[in-house]
């Protein structure tokens, strides 16, 4: 029997969120990203270490941009509802606002931004027509309350709950192509790509 170490970046992947080692791996390495609601920064600490981004972040919470220069990267105070606007055009190579959209109060005027000030835009989110969601509201007649989803109705940040062909078609109403998509289910295994968008919009917990 033989053991080998893995690599730091195995441990380091190993100990991070799946959603988010998804959105790593949609961004080509050394490129400039802004992370919207960057959270404690453990995206931006990802995209850093293993993708060797010039990574920065813009994030409402005081904690969370406390959290994110202890870790030693640069993160803003800021709200995206009101703030991207101030960024310039084509500023960066990606933008990326994951898990954070249903908690914007402009999600279209948002990803407007977003588009405007990056050359890629990435979006994750916790998809509200997953099966799990539609069983609580018709066999409980309640909001769901998911591992993505963890906070009561009277507690959760979240105001735009969307589903993910909600998602898909405003991006055709904004006129936005979308380069790629992958959907996980309640497990963190992705959604098999050639199945039809009902069956995401189904399984997937999250896109």
């Amino acid at each position: 029997m033989t053991s080998a170490t893995p690599a730091p970046d195995t441990l380091r992947l190993n100990s991070v969120r799946v959603d988010l080692v998804v959105v790593a791996e949609m961004v080509a390495p050394g490129s400039r990203v802004l992370d919207v609601g960057a959270g404690d920064g453990e995206l931006l600490e990802l995209l850093a270490t293993t993708r060797g981004c010039d990574a920065r972040g813009i994030e409402l919470s005081r904690e969370g941009v406390n959290a994110g220069v202890a870790r030693g990267l640069a993160v803003v105070q800021g709200d995206a509802d009101v703030d991207l606007a101030h960024y310039p055009d084509d500023a960066f190579d990606y933008v990326i606002l994951s898990q954070t959209l249903q908690a914007t109060r402009r999600p279209r005027w948002v990803l407007e931004q977003m588009l405007r000030i990056g050359r890629h835009v990435i979006v994750s989110f916790p998809n509200f027509g997953h099966w799990r969601s539609r069983f609580d509201l018709v066999m409980h007649g309640r909001m769901p309350v998911t591992e993505n989803m963890p906070l009561a109705w009277y507690e959760t940040p979240n105001i735009h709950f969307c589903t993910i062909r909600d998602f898909v078609e405003l991006a055709d109403v904004m006129g936005a192509k979308m380069e790629r998509a992958v959907a996980l289910d309640s497990s963190g295994h992705r959604v098999r790509f050639n199945l039809p968008w009902w069956v995401w919009n189904l399984m997937g917990e999250q896109a």
